[in-house]
């Protein structure tokens, strides 16, 4: 787990079209960058489809939704395609940045979320996330940020 008012360590992973993506590469913006165990499973679906449902609102308020999980760059395609899902994934099989960012677990990866202000300083941790209430959540905060 990560402090809040500390620097967000920069990473590179590539996403579900296999493009790569630094965290340094978003600096200026805010980015919320969540760590979820498993692609297509009840929970991390409906965490995902909230993202989704309210992608305009983090648009307007100019907020990067970037999701990280173990699993492939081609299980994240098919994620994405099954459930329309308008945000970037991205793969870290090795566990590297989950591992970073404190979100390793004992048998998959711990469901915590970090928000991130434009210069990069994490503004927000989330270390108890509920699925179904999590996008509204950040939304609220971001709000009050702002």
């Amino acid at each position: 787990m990560l402090e809040e008012k500390t620097k967000a360590p920069d990473f590179s992973l590539l996403d579900q079209s296999n493009v790569s993506h630094t965290l340094s590469q978003y600096k200026g913006e805010w980015v919320l960058l969540y760590f979820y165990p498993k692609d297509d499973t009840p929970g991390c679906t409906k965490e995902a489809c909230a993202f989704r449902d309210n992608f305009p609102n983090f648009r307007k308020l100019n907020v990067k939704i970037l999701g990280v999980s173990a699993d492939t760059v081609s299980s994240h395609e098919h994620f994405i395609e099954k459930y329309g899902l308008n945000f970037i994934l991205l793969s870290d099989p090795e566990k590297k940045v989950i591992e970073m960012y404190g979100a390793k677990g004992v048998l998959s990866t711990k469901r915590i979320s970090y928000l991130i202000d434009p210069q990069g300083l994490i503004y927000k941790s989330y270390l108890k996330v509920d699925p179904s209430t999590h996008a509204e959540e950040v939304l609220k905060d971001l709000e009050s940020a702002k």
